[in-house]
Order: structure tokens, then sequence, then C-alpha cells
């Protein structure tokens, strides 16, 4: 009788030379049909987290743990079950289900997704249409500071439904609300700049809330001489805010203090863009800022 001879395989031979070949066996080996089927071609298949493959050449077997980019090509992160991982160029050369594939990376939407939270740290509300216009009303004292709050505070008022408007500078107070004629149903809170003991606003404040009903109306205010030193001076590259001498005008000054053009309202407009398109977040603005202003809304939304 003739000795059993046997075969050794290294993982790639293994597969032998036709890996689809027929036959009563996959080796080099194999006897059978002289008829061989036609070698079918990889199909793509889309890498997706948990997908099973085989990796051809090694023989390794693992689960996708990832797609990732390394060194400018994709490549395939493969977990097997003892938790231990290997990196495969992704492309040809794998098997799934006994059948060759082709791996590619797998396909995400690139429909944007809404943020987790708003600008102003709130939890988003996702599908809501804006709540109709509330009669009460949130007053800034210009143009910056209603942009402001609308960068960061600007979802929290459309679901909420409150109104911020311009009041022109603190001076017009007064008359805007004889104007307004504010009720517990209509409040008005306030945003004032430079709102401190002893100043020209302050003073302003206290006569125009002598002329409404208590709780119709609520003056608020931060300590700086503008809105724009609300923003975390590292937004812009500075430790801190400059001091600019009295007699100048303050955001002239300040433009210069930076090295940006300073010639008139333009560069002004222009600079305060740039200052705006820094903050992302409640994070890049001041604390005496942001108190003021939730303290407003609430006010209003009472």
């Amino acid at each position: 009788m003739a000795p059993e001879t046997s075969h050794e395989t290294t993982p790639y031979d293994r597969y032998g030379t036709d890996v689809l070949g027929s036959g009563t066996g996959t080796g080099p080996g194999a006897r059978g049909s002289s008829h061989h089927r036609a070698r079918p071609v990889s199909r793509p298949l889309a890498a997706e987290h948990g997908l099973v493959v085989e990796e051809v050449q090694t023989g390794w077997v693992g689960a996708v743990v990832r797609v990732e980019k390394s060194g400018g090509l994709h490549v395939v992160v493969l977990e097997d079950r003892r938790g231990r991982t290997r990196t495969f160029p992704l492309g040809p050369g794998f098997w799934v289900d006994g059948q060759p594939v082709e791996l590619t990376a797998p396909v995400t939407s690139r429909a944007p997704q809404p943020p987790a939270r708003t600008a102003s740290g709130s939890r988003a509300v996702v599908g809501q249409r804006a709540r109709v216009a509330r009669g009460s009303r949130i007053w800034v004292e210009g143009k910056h500071d209603a942009e402001l709050v609308e960068k960061v505070w600007g979802d929290d008022l459309r679901v909420e439904g409150v109104v911020v408007e311009l009041l022109d500078g603190v001076d017009n107070l007064t008359d805007a609300l004889a104007d307004f004629q504010p009720t517990a149903e209509r409040r008005v809170g306030v945003l004032v700049d430079h709102l401190v003991p002893g100043s020209k606003e302050r003073r302003i404040a206290d006569e125009a809330l002598r002329t409404v009903r208590p709780g119709t109306v609520l003056v608020l205010g931060h300590p700086y001489v503008d809105v724009w030193q609300a923003v975390r001076p590292q937004r812009v590259g500075l430790d801190t805010w400059p001091t600019i001498e009295r007699g100048t005008e303050w955001k002239l000054g300040i433009l210069r203090e930076l090295g940006w053009p300073a010639d008139g309202p333009a560069d002004v407009g222009l600079a305060w863009k740039r200052i705006l398109g820094t903050v992302r977040t409640y994070a890049d603005l001041e604390p005496s800022l942001l108190g003021r202003v939730e303290e407003l809304i609430d006010f209003v939304t009472a």
C-alpha cells in the first residue's frame, strides 16, 4: 500500500492558485474535473463597522473597527476575537462569506447633523418652527449688540418667540418706553453698555424706570464701554482689551492698538465683522454679559 502523503500549507497557499477552482479540494494538489468555472470578480463592499472579513494573504479574520486615512491612503482596522487589531490597505484582497470582495470606504451622510447644544449652551430643539413673536421685547443699544446676541442666543430666541430690537442709544430709552407702553403681558428687557454706578447710562436707566409700572421693564447691562469688550480678548489675539485715552473715539483707538485699518466707519464695520467671526459659542464671551442676557430672556418669557 502506498504511504499517505501530506501537504503543508501557508496562510496564503491554503487558498491555492485558483481560490475558486472546481474539484474536491481548494489547494494546489486538488483533483477533480478538468473543467474550471470562470474566476469571479471581486465585488465592491462597504467596510461597515462590525463586518467580519478575512484578509487573503495573511489569513487574518476580524471585524471592521474603523476606516481611516493613514499616509494619504484609506486603511481598514480589523479586530479579531481576542481583541487584537491589525491594519490593512482598503481595496481588494478580502473574503466575506467565501466570496472575494473589494472593501470600500463606507458612505456617510453629508447632511449636516443638528448640534446637541445651541451656541448659548442650551439643549438644541430639533424640528420645531420658530414661535410666533411674543408681545414682549428685548432692546439693545445698537447693531453690534444685536448681532452678537443673535450669534449666540438666536436659536433660543426663535424657540421662545422673542424679538430683539434696536434702541439706537440709551438716550432714547424714556421716549421708547412711552411709545411702547409696557404691561405685565408686554414686558421690555433692556441691555445697556457701561451700566455702572455713577455713569450717564445708569442715571438715564433710573430715570426711565420711574416712568413705567414696576415689574414691566428690566434694565440690565455690562460694565464695558462697548459690547466689543464682552468678547474675550484672546479671540483677537490680546491678553486684555487696551485702555483708550479719554477724548479718543474708543473703537478707532482699539483698531489702532490692534494694528488694523482705522480710517473711519467702514473700517469699524469690517473690524466688527472680523471680531464677531471669532465668536463660536457662549464660551467666547465674558460672564458679565452672559448672565445679563440670560436674565433678560427669562424676564420677557416669564
